[in-house]
């Protein structure tokens, strides 16, 4: 892993809403943590002083948080998650068409889409049998650890 890997890495977790990250590979092993309550107590010390300075400009801040129609609804059938953070691919190339789309008939082992993480492919295949009922994530969009991919009934 060559220095300029690791400072991508860094980086991506850093402006992530991740508070630990472990990475195992090879012979390297990184671990990252971010004290919440220090990020929480920052969060909120520039929130109060805004508002004290300037009630208008706090008005026109945007403050971003996921509505319910954003998360992914409790449906029947099995969540396909992350296993890395990274940007996920739903074809193989731009050229070619998705490896899935929703209605698709997938079987245990079928490569679901790609994410790709410090220049890394790492295809994500299905653990499941079913249908394909939901696609959660747009390509290209960067993607958490743990976070829902797909949904498959």
């Amino acid at each position: 892993m060559t220095y300029a890997e690791v400072k991508e890495l860094i980086s991506i977790v850093n402006s992530s809403v991740l508070t630990n990250f472990e990475l195992n590979m090879d012979n390297v092993s990184i671990k990252m943590s971010k004290n919440k309550e220090a990020i929480n107590s920052q969060i909120t010390q520039h929130t109060v002083s805004d508002i004290q300075t300037s009630p208008i400009q706090m008005q026109t801040m945007d403050i971003v948080t996921p509505t319910v129609s954003e998360m992914p609804m409790e449906q029947s059938g099995n969540i396909v998650k992350s296993p890395i953070v990274g940007t996920f691919y739903a074809a193989p190339s731009s050229d070619k068409p998705s490896f899935v789309k929703v209605g698709d008939k997938v079987q245990e082992g079928d490569t679901l889409c790609i994410v790709e993480a410090m220049k890394i492919m790492n295809e994500i295949t299905s653990p499941y049998i079913g249908e394909i009922a939901e696609i959660y994530v747009s390509n290209e969009e960067l993607v958490e650890y743990g976070q829902p991919l797909f949904r498959i009934k």
